[in-house]
């Protein structure tokens, strides 16, 4: 079932309590004298109570509101859901229980059960009176069967396409929109990694069922959700207004909650902007799932340089199943670097790993569409949701010590001796760098 951590209440196993414990015990092994690069960095901005110490809510939530430019709001509920055998039920019982809305916005829409159970559900809702918005991106779903978005058309579904290709403009072929969103009556919200199509379907047992993450969101935070797919609703079609039915409510014991929206632009997006201040606050641990770990240099070097300051750098990313052999050769010497550095780096072995998830310190977390390469952080429109809270980043790091029991750990001297020809492949790859 979905982890709910709205309450902010830890349902952390005794394993994750201890490994707490830990963090907190090393946190204060580590006032000793501080390293030059300690010395050099400014200190937090100052609050009415004065400068917030690091691993302090104040400290995490004054840096990235100052980096990103996007508020946290308070209020807010959130649901982990791990894989399609929570994520999807999940979906579907939100679009029946909607009362006038559903938007969706999905790079991903191939074929499958799940794909003409959620066509069906839309076109239903559609059938009965509910505005129901679709937009899909013209590129990531062109597996998607004609007839489905016909079904839904003829029920009353307005459906968008996001930048069809066309050959006067070129240049967009290569932006597209990889946001997972969806929106039901401007009030509940969900974002997260997975695409609708059989590959989602199950629990992550064999090789045709992806490991995925995603989150529901219930509170203020669904007005950014809500806004990342207007702005892509609005662009590719006439633009609409419509009056807001009902904001969304705001919960007593809810979560902090910042929803950083990319949009697709040359050489540096927001994604960039929020995966490097996320390496920057980072004091004691982070821990990297990504489906596709191809980073520019700029970033690794950060990385580097909080293995340097005695940050725990742990990284997960695909195996032997994955959708892209290309962008994993072209992050293998990337993660050489990484591990010739200290990194500890899982490679996982039961399916394709599609997650892309981030925990910070054991406080903070996020969870969206945004993986770690050049596509994500230079040329696509993205959306993620940053949660501050112990419950929330417990549950996601318990679920990446799950998954590491079914991963392999790679040896940093083994890992250098790779063949060869392996190596002239990934030279091959890297030039092809900006495009994955």
């Amino acid at each position: 079932m979905p982890a709910d951590t709205g309450s902010g209440e830890s349902r952390s196993s005794e394993r994750q309590r201890k490994e707490a414990h830990s963090l907190e015990k090393r946190d204060s092994d580590a006032s000793g004298p501080a390293s030059p690069r300690a010395l050099t960095r400014p200190s937090p901005v100052s609050r009415a109570s004065g400068p917030a110490s690091p691993r302090e809510e104040a400290y995490y939530r004054t840096e990235l509101e100052y980096a990103l430019g996007t508020p946290f709001t308070a209020g807010n509920h959130v649901e982990v859901m791990r894989n399609g055998v929570e994520i999807f039920p999940a979906m579907l019982d939100a679009i029946d229980a909607a009362e006038a809305s559903i938007d969706l916005v999905t790079y991903v829409y191939w074929t499958g059960d799940i794909a003409q159970r959620f066509a069906e559900a839309l076109a239903r809702r559609a059938r009965e009176g509910l505005r129901v918005r679709v937009v899909l991106d013209a590129v990531g779903t062109q597996k998607m069967s004609s007839e489905v978005v016909a079904q839904m058309r003829e029920a009353g579904v307005e459906v968008r396409l996001f930048r069809p290709i066309k050959l006067p403009r070129p240049w967009q072929i290569d932006k597209r929109t990889h946001r997972k969103i969806m929106v039901c009556d401007d009030r509940l919200g969900f974002v997260g990694g997975v695409g609708i199509a059989a590959e989602w379907e199950g629990d992550a047992r064999t090789p045709d069922e992806w490991r995925e993450t995603h989150l529901l969101v219930s509170g203020p935070a669904v007005i950014g959700l809500h806004s990342a797919f207007l702005d892509n609703w609005n662009e590719c079609g006439p633009w609409q207004w419509e009056p807001i039915r009902q904001g969304p409510p705001v919960h007593e014991d809810g979560l902090l909650v910042q929803c950083v929206r990319a949009s697709s632009t040359i050489g540096w997006t927001e994604s960039a902007a929020m995966l490097r201040s996320l390496v920057a606050v980072s004091q004691v641990r982070l821990r990297i799932v990504t489906a596709y770990f191809a980073p520019d240099d700029v970033l690794i070097e950060q990385i580097i340089s909080a293995l340097e300051r005695g940050v725990s750098v742990e990284l997960l990313v695909p195996g032997r199943h994955n959708d892209s052999r290309l962008s994993q050769l072209a992050g293998q010497p990337s993660i050489e670097r990484l591990l010739d550095a200290g990194a500890k780096v899982w490679v996982f072995l039961p399916t394709m790993l599609h997650a892309k998830v981030i925990t910070v310190d054991g406080r903070l977390a996020c969870v969206g569409s945004v993986n770690v390469n050049h596509r994500s952080m230079g040329k696509d429109e993205e959306c993620c949701a940053l949660i501050l809270s112990e419950a929330v980043t417990a549950t996601l790091d318990g679920q990446f010590d799950d998954d590491c029991q079914r991963a392999q750990r790679l040896d940093a001297d083994e890992f250098r001796r790779r063949g060869r020809w392996t190596q002239f492949m990934e030279q091959g790859a890297r030039m092809l760098l900006e495009q994955l």
